[in-house]
């Protein structure tokens, strides 16, 4: 296989064959040997060295250079390496090269911003119309932890805490999507993903993270003290839509501006329950107790707080903050930002069957 013709069979591979945008995406992360060696894949480095005529030795440390750029993936065990093959989907190459050992939002910018060009005018677009045809959502919100503790029919399903525990081993990885909108200056509004990495790994999600250096290993204390961070900062834990609390190799920690499930929603004005779907709670407030702060409406990420003037105030000009519950998704930012007692609370207003059983093993 020639060398020029490698980035056009990746890009077959991804089914992005006329992109201009993803073939300068992959031209930045691949010199023209590495395209080849990819293009020759799925294979061991023997096998890839018979296609390409190009050195064993070589060929083994081109795969592994690329496979801790997140561009190609060994079969089984992350450690002892030895069969590979190229991305599945640009959702794999998307992830992994942007939260890959040495990525930096400042040094690599030229690569997010190639990226960012791919992303929000072809691929966004095309999952946004994918996504819409959804029958039913396959993700859904998980309440923050603070914000519903003190309700008894809590369940283990939506309790991020109970989430944690299932798993058998935890890593923290870089958001790749607020890396890239980070990278575009294009912040994210609730954190700062540079400051302190939110993406949660786990189990076979974890091991990949450690294997290519990309991420930290938390034990069970860490994780719990980042996932009080995490809903400080106001962003939405996201799991299956079942319950089960095993099966996920990532724990999202998601925002509107930034993720990649929501912003093609928004790019296609589909609506966001076509993917995820809502808690059993929804947000109230005690408007004598609420002082018009806005605090509530700059976190909710579903624009479902408005200020109103409250029913019967003649005289008082002051505005209180009114959640519309057909709007709101019960994920509990607003009730974990404000400073007021008892101004913001969780109501259960769903059966235990909103949640699907658990997948079947």
């Amino acid at each position: 296989m020639m060398a020029e013709d490698a980035y056009q069979v990746l890009m077959a591979n991804l089914k992005y064959p006329d992109s201009k945008r993803l073939r300068a995406v992959l031209e930045n992360l691949l010199t023209p040997q590495q395209a080849q060696i990819a293009a020759s894949l799925p294979g061991t480095a023997e096998e890839v060295a018979r296609k390409t005529g190009i050195d064993a030795e070589t060929v083994a440390k081109e795969l592994d250079s690329l496979f801790y750029a997140g561009a190609v993936f060994p079969k089984g065990d992350f450690l002892h390496r030895e069969y590979y093959r190229f991305a599945r989907a640009i959702t794999q190459l998307h992830d992994a090269s942007q939260a890959a050992k040495g990525r930096d939002p400042v040094k690599d910018r030229k690569f997010y911003e190639l990226w960012h060009d791919f992303v929000m005018n072809e691929w966004y677009p095309d999952v946004g119309k994918l996504y819409a045809q959804a029958e039913r959502p396959r993700a859904r919100i998980i309440p923050a932890y603070q914000a519903i503790k003190d309700n008894p029919d809590m369940l283990p399903s939506e309790d991020f805490r109970e989430l944690l525990k299932a798993q058998d081993r935890i890593a923290v990885v870089p958001c790749s999507c607020r890396y890239r909108t980070t990278a575009v200056d294009e912040h994210c509004s609730h954190t700062a993903e540079e400051d302190l990495w939110h993406c949660l790994q786990f189990n076979r999600g974890a091991d990949y993270a450690m294997a290519r250096e990309a991420g930290k290993e938390l034990n069970l204390d860490e994780a719990l003290e980042l996932l009080d961070t995490i809903e400080k900062d106001g962003l939405l834990h996201i799991w299956m839509n079942n319950a089960s609390l095993t099966g996920l190799n990532v724990g999202c920690q998601c925002c509107r501006d930034c993720c990649m499930t929501s912003v093609p929603m928004d790019i296609v004005d589909a609506p966001l329950n076509k993917v995820w779907e809502k808690s059993r709670y929804v947000a109230v407030v005690d408007e004598k107790t609420c002082i018009g702060c806005q605090t509530c409406v700059d976190r909710c990420h579903f624009d479902a707080i408005e200020m109103v003037k409250p029913e019967g105030a003649k005289r008082s000009k002051k505005l209180k903050a009114r959640v519309d519950p057909g709007a709101c998704y019960g994920c509990g930012a607003c009730v974990l930002g404000c400073d007021q007692v008892n101004a913001l609370s969780m109501k259960l207003v769903r059966p235990p069957d909103h949640i699907p059983a658990a997948a079947a093993r």
